[in-house]
C-alpha cells in the first residue's frame, strides 16, 4: 500500500476508536481534496506536502475532536497556498468546516508597517476566530506542533524566529487553554533551537542519569501504591522527571546548576473522586514530610485555564524533595488536553453559544484590550494577561477574583469594573489601608475605597499596575476625559523627539508630506497623533520613527543618516567591541540584546557587574543563557578564552530597558581614619544611589578597604558617583571591581 494512503488509514482507525458514526466518505473526500490541491508542493524535507496537513489531523485526532476540525486540520493550509477558496469548501464540506480554515489561515498579502503589527493581526483574528469557535485555536496549535517538530529541516534564521514566537506566542495560548502536554513540547522543542547548547547539556544529563531517576520513580511510586492500598483506595500513581525547559527556567531563575536542583521529580496520584483527594492527601503527609507553604489546593480554587488538582512538595527519607499532584480522572483530563476535552461535552451547542460562555470570557477581554494597543505593547502584554503566574484574591463578600502575578489593588479595581478603577481613592488589604503599589499575595481580601468626586486615574498607575486590561482602562479613560490635555502633553512630547532626531515640524506639515505621513501613523489628523502619544497609544519614539521612514521615501532626509539609524532598529549583528547604549524605542527586559535577539535570557555577570553604557560581551553558559561581561572583564579577556569555547562568545548590546537599575561593586582604597565610613555614607546619600551591601576594614598597614554593591542607572551615574567617593579626603583610588 502507498506510504500515504497508509497513514490516512491509520488516521481514520485512531479517529474510528472514539468516534464509531465517523463519516467515513467525507473524511477521504477531503483528504482526496487536500492532496490534490498540494499536488504539486514539497516540504522542506523532500517529502510531499499532503504530509504535514495528515500529520496535523492525527495530533487533531489525539485531542479526540469533532469529524469537522479534523476535515478542517486536512485543508488548514488549501486557502493560503493552493488555489482553493472559502465558497468551493463551503460547497463541498460545509460552512464550519470553511470557517474553521479561514480562522486557521495566516493574513497575507497585507503590508505591515512593522513585524509587530502583523504579529498583532494574526492574533486578532485568532482571537475574534477564537471568540466564535474554539477549535480554531486547537487546529492552529496543532499545525504549530508539527511546524516545530519538523523545524531541523528550516535556517537557522527560521529556526530561531518560529521558536520565538511559538515560546511567546503559542505556548502561552497552549497554557491558557490548559493543554500542558503540548505546552511542555512547544516549549521544549522552541528551547531546542533559541539555546542548543543549553537544551542539550541538559538532555544529556538527564539521559546519563535516567536508570537512577527510574530507580527513585519506582521506589517512590511504590510507597504511595502499597500505602493507599492499605487505606482501601483505588488509585492510579506514576512519577515523571520534569521537562527541560521546566529545569532550565528553574536553573536560570535560581542561578544553579542541574546537580543543585532537586526538586525534579512529580508523582500523579489519581482517583475516582474530589473526597478520596483530600483522603490520599493525608496519606501523602503522613508517609513523607510536607514541605511548609507549598501546599496549593486548585480543586476548591481552580485555574483560569480549568486546571484542578491538589499539589503538595513533600521530602522522603532520601532527602529528596518532590511534587505529588492528585486529581480525579476528569481533572487528569482536563489537565492533559484543557479546553478540547471541556469543547467535547459541548458539541451540540450551536457556534454562537460556544463563545458566550464563561470560559472563554478571557477571550473577549483580550480582544477589547487590544483596540487602542500599540502593535509592540499588545504583544508583550499579551504574555502578561495569558502567561503570567495567578494570584488569588477574594472580595470582602468571599468572591475568588484571579489576577496576574505581582498585581496591584489597581488591577484588582478595574478587574472589578471600569468606573470601580476610574473612582478609586484608597484600597485596604487584609483590613488595612495600603499604598496603591502594594502587590497582592494570594488569598489577600481586597477592599476598594471609591468617591464619586475623585478626579479620575493618575497617569502614574500606568506604570504601576501589572495587567494590560487594568492598563487598557485608564489609557480609555484619558483618552475620552483629557482630549485637550493629551494633545498638549502629546506634542510636547512628539516635538522633543522631533528635536532629538534633527527633524522639523515643517519638514512634517509641507503640504505634500502631510497627508503621506498621517498615512503612515494611521491617523486622520496630527491632534489625533498627539492626542494618541498624550494617553499612551503610541509612543514619540515610534511615531518619529515612522515619520522619519515616510520622509525618507519622499527623499526629505538624506539617505546616509536614515540608513545608519535604521541600523540601530534592526537586528544586526553587533560588534563585540565598545557599544554605545542603543537609544531607540526598542526595549529588552534585561536592557540587553544578544546576536539582534532581545528575547534571550540573559544574567550579568558577578565578576564585573556591568551597567548601560559598558562595552560589553556576551558568553553562553551551561544552562543559564547568556552571561554578560564587560569588555575589560579578566575573565572575558581573549587571551583567557580557551579554543574550545569560541563559538559559545556572541555579540552583545545595550538597548533601552524595563529594568530601571543595575546592581554593580565598588572598591574604596583610603587612610585610615576616623569618620571616614561616615563621610563614604554621606557621599553616596548625596548621589540618591541605592545601597545594597556597604563593608569597611581596617588593614595592618594604616589604609582601609571600602566595598560597596549599588543600583545606578548606567555609566554616566555610575561615573559621577566615582568621581564624589574620589573626592572624599584621604581616599586614592576607587575602582570598579573586576574578576
Amino acid at each position: 500500500m502507498d506510504p500515504i494512503l497508509e497513514r490516512y488509514q491509520a488516521l481514520e482507525d485512531k479517529i474510528k476508536a472514539y468516534n464509531p458514526t465517523l463519516d467515513t466518505k467525507r473524511l477521504f473526500d477531503a483528504f482526496t481534496y487536500a492532496d490534490n490541491a498540494h499536488s504539486s508542493q514539497l516540504r522542506k524535507d523532500g517529502s510531499p506536502y499532503i504530509t504535514h496537513p495528515l500529520a496535523v489531523a492525527e495530533i487533531v485526532a489525539d485531542l479526540e475532536l469533532d469529524t469537522d476540525s479534523i476535515i478542517a486540520s486536512m485543508l488548514h493550509d488549501t486557502i493560503e497556498d493552493t488555489g482553493a477558496t472559502h465558497e468551493e469548501i463551503a460547497k463541498l464540506f460545509g460552512h464550519t468546516v470553511a470557517d474553521l480554515v479561514e480562522g486557521v489561515t495566516k493574513l497575507t498579502r497585507v503590508q505591515y508597517t512593522s513585524k509587530e503589527e502583523e504579529q498583532m493581526e494574526n492574533l486578532r483574528k485568532m482571537l475574534m476566530a477564537m471568540a466564535k469557535d474554539i477549535r480554531v485555536i486547537l487546529i492552529k496549535i496543532c499545525d504549530r506542533l508539527h511546524n516545530m517538530r519538523t523545524m531541523e529541516y528550516q535556517s537557522p534564521r527560521k529556526q530561531k524566529e518560529k521558536a520565538l514566537e511559538t515560546m511567546e506566542i503559542y505556548a502561552p495560548i497552549a497554557h491558557r487553554l490548559g493543554m500542558q502536554k503540548i505546552k511542555w513540547e512547544l516549549e521544549d522543542t522552541s528551547l531546542k533551537y533559541l539555546d542548543p547548547i543549553g537544551y542539550q547539556e541538559i538532555a544529556d544529563e538527564l539521559s546519563a542519569r535516567s536508570s537512577a531517576h527510574e530507580e527513585f520513580l519506582a521506589a517512590i511510586q511504590k510507597k504511595i501504591t502499597d500505602r493507599l492500598d492499605e487505606e482501601g483506595i483505588k488509585c492510579t500513581v506514576y512519577g515523571r522527571v520534569k521537562h527541560i525547559y521546566s529545569i532550565y527556567r528553574k536553573m536560570y531563575a535560581q542561578n544553579k546548576t542541574l546537580d543543585e536542583i532537586f526538586d525534579l521529580y512529580a508523582f500523579r496520584v489519581i482517583v475516582d473522586d474530589i473526597p478520596e483527594c483530600y483522603n490520599v492527601l493525608g496519606c501523602i503527609h503522613d508517609l513523607f514530610k510536607p514541605v511548609l507553604g507549598r501546599f496549593k489546593d486548585y480543586i476548591g480554587t481552580p485555574k483560569p485555564n480549568m486546571y484542578q488538582s491538589l499539589h503538595t512538595t513533600v521530602i522522603g527519607r532520601e532527602g529528596i524533595p518532590f511534587e505529588v499532584q492528585i486529581r480525579t480522572w476528569e481533572m487528569h483530563h482536563t489537565a492533559e488536553y484543557g479546553i478540547a476535552a471541556h469543547w467535547k461535552y459541548k458539541q451540540g451547542m450551536a457556534n454562537a453559544q460556544l463563545g458566550t460562555e464563561e470560559n472563554f470570557e478571557w477571550v473577549r477581554k483580550l480582544l477589547e484590550n487590544q483596540q487602542d494597543a500599540d502593535a509592540e505593547e499588545f504583544v508583550r502584554t499579551l504574555k502578561v494577561d495569558m502567561f503570567a503566574d495567578e494570584v488569588f484574591v477574594f472580595t470582602p463578600r468571599g468572591d475568588v477574583i484571579n489576577l496576574p502575578a505581582a498585581s496591584t489593588p489597581i488591577d484588582f479595581a478595574y478587574n472589578i469594573h471600569s468606573a470601580v478603577g476610574n473612582h478609586m481613592t484608597g484600597a485596604k488589604v487584609n483590613g488595612r489601608m495600603v499604598p496603591f503599589e502594594t502587590t497582592l499575595k494570594n488569598g489577600d481580601i481586597v477592599e476598594v475605597i471609591t468617591s464619586k468626586s475623585a478626579h479620575g486615574p493618575s497617569r502614574d498607575w500606568m506604570n504601576i499596575c501589572k495587567s494590560n486590561e487594568a492598563r487598557n482602562k485608564i489609557r480609555q479613560w484619558f483618552k475620552k476625559e483629557r482630549r485637550e490635555e493629551n494633545i498638549a502633553t502629546g506634542r510636547a512630547s512628539f516635538e522633543s523627539e522631533l528635536k532629538r532626531q534633527s527633524l522639523t515640524m515643517a519638514q512634517i506639515t509641507a503640504e505634500d508630506a502631510l497627508p503621506s505621513i498621517l498615512k503612515k501613523v494611521r491617523m486622520n489628523s496630527l491632534d489625533e497623533l498627539y492626542a494618541a502619544i498624550g494617553y499612551g497609544g503610541m509612543t514619540a519614539a515610534k511615531a518619529v520613527v515612522r515619520v522619519k521612514d515616510e520622509l525618507l521615501r519622499l527623499g526629505r532626509v538624506k539617505e546616509e543618516k536614515a540608513a545608519a539609524e535604521r541600523a540601530l532598529q534592526s537586528e544586526v549583528v553587533f560588534p563585540a567591541t565598545s557599544l554605545p547604549v542603543d537609544k531607540s524605542p526598542r526595549k529588552s527586559e534585561s536592557g540587553i540584546v544578544v546576536e539582534g535577539l532581545d528575547n534571550c535570557l540573559v544574567k550579568f555577570a558577578k565578576c564585573c557587574t556591568p551597567v548601560p553604557g559598558d562595552p560589553v560581551v556576551g558568553f553562553i553558559t551551561r544552562g543559564f543563557g547568556v552571561s554578560v561581561h564587560r569588555c575589560d572583564c579578566p575573565n572575558a579577556a581573549p587571551e583567557k578564552r580557551r579554543p574550545e569555547e569560541a563559538g559559545r562568545w556572541v555579540n552583545v548590546a545595550w538597548v533601552g530597558s524595563e529594568q530601571s537599575s543595575y546592581q554593580t561593586s565598588l572598591e574604596i582604597s583610603a587612610k585610615d581614619r576616623d569618620g571616614l565610613a561616615m563621610d563614604v555614607t554621606m557621599a553616596l546619600s548625596t548621589v540618591k544611589v541605592k545601597v545594597d551591601s556597604f563593608a569597611a576594614k581596617a588593614m595592618p598597614d594604616g589604609y582601609a578597604s571600602v566595598s560597596i554593591v549599588l543600583q545606578v542607572r548606567d555609566r554616566d551615574e555610575l561615573t559621577n558617583v566615582i568621581n564624589k567617593l574620589g573626592q572624599i579626603s584621604g581616599v586614592y583610588q576607587v575602582k570598579r571591581a573586576a574578576g
